[in-house]
């Protein structure tokens, strides 16, 4: 069986992806800022699973988010790279803002495709922290790839007051 965690494991899409590291209490409170959340909501993005340092977002592809081309237009890729990354930033339960993010488009997805955005750290200090994030769809395939740095501000997230 393969690790739920891992890019392309189609099984898993639109499933929870499980993660150890976080207790239970915070996890929910993520859940429920992204659920409130103005712009996910309006983009249509669910978040699957968040653990420390780690994040997995996922988007249906639908017809308002296409281009002029007929192809889903860069920005609501973007979007589910940048609400992942954010997630994953500020997972450790303090404010963090991007400073940098570069990003490759490879492939479109497909119209009504559900796709999915992991982000994971893979550097962190006191100040700063850098994420790789990779967006697939149902098949495996990568649609866009993106490494990404933030400024860790050092403030507790207001959302996480209650836990």
């Amino acid at each position: 069986m393969r690790d739920p965690g891992v890019s392309g494991s189609a099984e898993w899409y639109g499933k929870e992806v499980l993660f150890t590291g976080m207790e239970q209490g915070k996890q929910e409170a993520f859940r429920r800022a992204v659920e409130d959340e103005p712009f996910a909501v309006k983009m249509g993005m669910r978040l699957i699973s968040v653990d420390e340092g780690r994040a997995v977002v996922e988007m249906k592809i639908r017809h308002d988010s296409l281009n002029t081309l007929g192809m889903i237009h860069g920005g609501a890729v973007f979007s589910l790279i940048d609400e992942a990354f954010e997630i994953a930033s500020n997972s450790h339960g303090t404010k963090a803002v991007a400073l940098n993010m570069n990003v490759t488009f490879h492939r479109p997805p497909a119209l009504g495709d559900l796709v999915r955005a992991e982000a994971k750290e893979i550097h962190r200090t006191r100040k700063t922290a850098t994420y790789e994030i990779k967006v697939t769809d149902p098949a495996g395939a990568l649609i866009a790839s993106c490494t990404a740095l933030v400024y860790r501000k050092g403030e507790r997230l207001d959302f996480l007051d209650g836990e």
